[in-house]
């Protein structure tokens, strides 16, 4: 297991660990005017198993490719609810989730496919994580498992909480490959409050991250 560092990667802000759901939701929607977004864990959200989110719904965007090495896995469970507009915010989520690990691995803190799922400060969020790993000289390899997404609608944004499970996941040294591991630990398992707000062009951009590593409701 690695442990992706506090405040960078995909987050900004680190929820404490007595916050519940319900505080992050109107922790969210309190941080801007009509378009931002909150999010609760929605119950009835159908858990497929392990499906890759690596092609989002289709549409007429013209959608950066993003691809990651054999050695590294994400799976997104729930990417077809029944719901087809809470399965592409899901969709645009998870891609730049993988546009993360993309560039990452690939040690380009300017990716485009993470500035094309991102807005805001999110944008910027991003590189100075990228860069983290890139400047401790790690990339990732192994199976991260994210799931029990729940997605609402907040006027003009939209909000989505998942679990991510990175019990299996590992930073690798960049210039000897070897893998790093560290004992599992209910820390492993990650809670995602985010809120997405839809572009110009249909894509559903993150706007805000929070997480609460160890949450409970995310352990297996």
């Amino acid at each position: 297991m690695f442990e992706k560092p506090e405040g960078v990667y995909v987050t900004t802000r680190t929820l404490p660990m007595a916050a519940t759901v319900a505080a992050a939701v109107l922790l969210l929607t309190a941080c801007g005017g009509g378009s931002d977004d909150g999010s609760d864990k929605i119950a009835g959200v159908p858990t497929n198993g392990p499906t890759s989110a690596s092609s989002p719904t289709a549409d007429a965007v013209q959608r950066p490719k993003v691809a990651l090495p054999a050695d590294l896995k994400l799976t997104f469970e729930g990417a077809s609810s029944g719901d087809a507009k809470k399965d592409a915010v899901w969709a645009d989520a998870a891609e730049r989730v993988r546009a993360m690990d993309e560039a990452i691995v690939n040690g380009k803190p300017d990716s485009p496919a993470v500035s094309f799922y991102s807005k805001g400060s999110t944008q910027s969020s991003a590189r100075t994580s990228i860069k983290w790993y890139l400047d401790h000289g790690y990339s990732l390899t192994g199976t991260t498992r994210y799931y029990n997404p729940g997605v609402t609608f907040t006027g003009s944004g939209a909000a989505l909480t998942y679990c991510g499970d990175e019990s299996k996941g590992y930073a690798k040294d960049r210039k000897s490959g070897k893998v790093l591991t560290t004992p599992v630990t209910k820390d492993a398992y990650v809670l995602y409050v985010t809120k997405l707000e839809k572009s110009t062009q249909g894509v559903w951009q993150t706007s805000d991250v929070l997480t609460q590593r160890g949450s409970a409701q995310c352990q297996p």
